[in-house]
Parts: C-alpha cells; structure tokens; sequence
C-alpha cells in the first residue's frame, strides 16, 4: 500500500494551468523531495494534496483512501500534516502555548481551550513531552516572537508532528535559514522515524539530496523527472531547465 497516490492532478486558476496532469506515488516509509525552478507550482501540488485547494481533475489517495474532495481537517484525522513555506504560528503566544494548541486540536479539543490550562493535564504533559524530545523545553515559556526564525521553524515542525501524521508535507523546511539554523532542521528531519512518510518541498539541492530516498521535478507544472539522487543529477532535462545548463 502506498501512503500517496496523485493521479493526474490538475488544476487551472482561470486561463492559467497551474498543475497538468500530475502523477506521483509516494512509498509508506519513503522520503520524496520535490524539486523545480520557481513558478514550477511545487506548493500548488502540496495546496491540492492537503485540501488547501481542490484540484480542476485528477484524483488523491491517502492510505488507499482518495481524500480528493475532503477538507483540511478531515486530511489531518486521515494522518496528513504539514508545514508551509512562512511560518505558521500565534507570535504573541509562547512556545508550549503553540503546541498546546497542536495537541488540544489534535485530539479533538477546539473551544475546549477557553477554559483553564490545568483543565488539560494531559494535553498539557503531552506538549511539554514534545518540547523535551526535541531539546526545546528550555524556550517553552518564550513568547514566538521573540524566537529566531530557525527555532520557528523547528517549532512548526514540532505543531505538525502533535498529531502523530502519518505523511508529513514540508514546503521548504529551510527555506530562509542561515547554514547552522538549516544543519538543526535537517538534523530533525532525518530523526523522524520511518513510520512517518515524507513529502519535502526544497529549494536547496544539497539538502533533497541529503534528505530524500526519491526526487520528482516539477517544471511548469509539468512532471519532467523523478528518481533517485544520480539519476536526477546526470538527467538532461533536469540540467536544462533546473539548473540552467544547455
């Protein structure tokens, strides 16, 4: 069983195509990178397999489930989380409160947080659980907005890891980070055990190559190329049009 399937995904904005007729699988267990120039419409893809958008056709099978039509949160119920290219949190809230959003959402909760943090022991102890695996329960009462934009990132991952997905999409987890910044998001990245499929947008090349079992390159909405780190590499086509050369 395959823990993604995308069968000729496609989606048009008006006269624009954006996506034509995309097909991808995605191995349980696998790390796939997805690879493009800008304008390739890598987060359009990520926008239509999270249910952020509804493709115009093609199909999206999640654990042998096509969730083509479903919402955000009935994907995420699914096991499907994600991360998004600018980060996503409540700045003016601390770290554990962030997560104790994660969590409590995760579980269900909703309006359920209105009332006291010591209503929530365990959501509570679960958060803080979270923070100390990842070596982060020192900043846990830091306001977000005070944190560097590469423990911001860190934090993200951690708010799409609460719910325990079973397919983590990550659009550009290192997108904006200084070398150090991108070595400590790399190096969770590559912690997560592989009962977690992973999906990654990347602009770095050193990092998908790093990181990735697979590669797919997008082009214009256009599926060009996929395979593993040499073929992609030595691919003509992906010279080219990725990197320029003719």
């Amino acid at each position: 069983m395959n823990a993604l399937a995308v069968r000729d995904l496609a989606k048009s904005f008006g006269g624009v195509q954006a996506l034509a007729g995309v097909t991808l699988t995605v191995a349980q267990g696998e790390r796939r990178a997805v690879i493009g120039p800008n304008g390739a419409d890598k987060t359009t893809l990520f926008h239509a397999i999270s249910g952020t958008i509804f493709p115009s056709w093609g199909t999206v099978v999640l654990f042998d489930r096509e969730i083509t039509r479903l919402a955000p949160y009935e994907r995420a119920r699914l096991g499907l989380a994600r991360t998004f290219q600018i980060t996503n949190l409540f700045p003016g809230l601390t770290v554990l409160e962030n997560v104790l959003l994660a969590v409590c959402a995760a579980a269900g909760g909703g309006l359920g947080l209105l009332r006291p943090m010591a209503a929530h022991p365990r959501l509570f102890e679960k958060a803080e659980r979270l923070l100390e695996e990842w070596g982060l329960s020192a900043s846990a009462r830091r306001l977000v907005r005070h944190l560097s934009y590469g423990e911001q990132r860190q934090i993200e991952l951690i708010l799409a890891l609460a719910g325990s997905p079973r397919l983590l999409l990550l659009d550009e987890p290192t997108a904006g980070l200084s070398p150090a910044e991108t070595a400590q998001v790399v190096a969770m990245v590559r912690s997560l055990p592989r009962e977690i499929t992973i999906l990654m947008i990347e602009h770095d090349m050193d990092v998908a190559f790093e990181l990735a079992d697979s590669i797919t390159v997008l082009h214009q909405g256009l599926l060009i190329a996929e395979g593993d780190r040499e073929t992609i590499r030595s691919h003509p086509k992906v010279s080219e049009i990725y990197l320029g050369v003719e």
